[in-house]
């Protein structure tokens, strides 16, 4: 970048809301609000915030499964038709505090879109700040930009590559959900679903990465990792439908983990009535306790 490029230099992938009150109006910085579910009814935005509808048109809408990742040429699409250039800066956040926000930072970077960034604590931190917030949604009536996607693979898997990433030694299959629904003693939120947890899967509720909507010190969350994957360093992240399971992905880049995917289909796909193995109570590494949600 040389020294009059005018975009925000990126601390990524985790901002403050002091650096992003700091940039907003710097030509090129895209804000996305991408609150999912009940949330959505804030009625409040950060100024300029566009919608990232994770609920809508930012999964694919023909697949069966909740929040599947869109392809290629339809994510292009979308994100051109919200001003978003192969240039631009981008910093994502949700209204619950990192919930859905860190799912959108990882769709970006599939798609090979490295200049994004999560807002650490999100709305509610932001609001808590005393920063300035305009009423009504998130929406953008601006120029399209160029942006183009250039998927990377092995960033979102499906089930095949988690069989795999079971049985091999040196990986760690993450489980973001609850400890009552990985062990199988809460029921499934979602109609039809088995309860209960894969084989050889640990439990590592997101909630337990953050201290008050914020993501915990570097250093604690490599701690986190380390003492249920030991020195496995090809981690593999699942939760319900793939929102939350992004949340212990972007942990797993601020603890320095180099190779993370996130399983597309989750729960939602694993606990089907189909072959895929499903056992109950405690995984082989015991479970954590936490709240921080139901692991969407």
């Amino acid at each position: 970048m040389s020294t009059t490029d005018p975009r925000p230099p990126l601390p990524r992938p985790l901002v403050g809301t002091g650096w992003l009150a700091q940039q907003l109006g710097t030509p090129g910085l895209v804000v996305f609000d991408a609150t999912v579910g009940a949330h959505r009814g804030a009625g409040q935005r950060i100024p300029g915030a566009r919608p990232f509808d994770i609920d809508g048109v930012m999964s694919d809408q023909s697949s069966p499964l909740p929040h599947t990742m869109p392809g290629a040429d339809r994510f292009t699409q979308e994100l051109r038709s919200l001003g978003v250039d192969d240039c631009s800066t981008v910093v994502v956040y949700d209204g619950a505090g990192i919930y859905s926000s860190a799912r959108a930072w990882w769709m970006l970077r599939a798609m090979g879109f490295d200049r994004a960034a999560v807002l650490d604590g999100g709305l509610p931190a932001w609001a808590a700040a005393g920063l300035p917030a305009e009423s009504g949604t998130p929406a953008y009536a601006g120029p399209c930009g160029d942006f183009t996607a250039r998927p990377r693979p092995g960033l979102i898997i499906g089930s095949d590559h988690v069989t795999a990433a079971l049985a091999d030694p040196a990986s760690a299959v993450f489980d973001a959900r609850t400890r009552e629904r990985f062990t199988g003693e809460a029921k499934e939120p979602r109609p039809g679903l088995r309860g209960g947890h894969m084989p050889g899967a640990v439990n590592l509720p997101f909630g337990e990465l953050q201290r008050e909507g914020r993501m915990r010190p570097a250093k604690e969350l490599r701690k986190a990792f380390s003492a249920l994957a030991g020195d496995r360093e090809k981690l593999v992240f699942s939760c319900g439908s793939g929102v939350t399971a992004c949340v212990l992905a972007l942990a797993a880049e601020l603890a320095g983990y180099a190779e993370s995917a996130v399983y597309d289909g989750s729960w939602s796909e694993w606990g089907l009535p189909s072959q895929l193995p499903v056992v109950t109570g405690p995984g082989m590494d015991g479970c954590r306790d936490a709240g921080g949600g139901p692991g969407l």
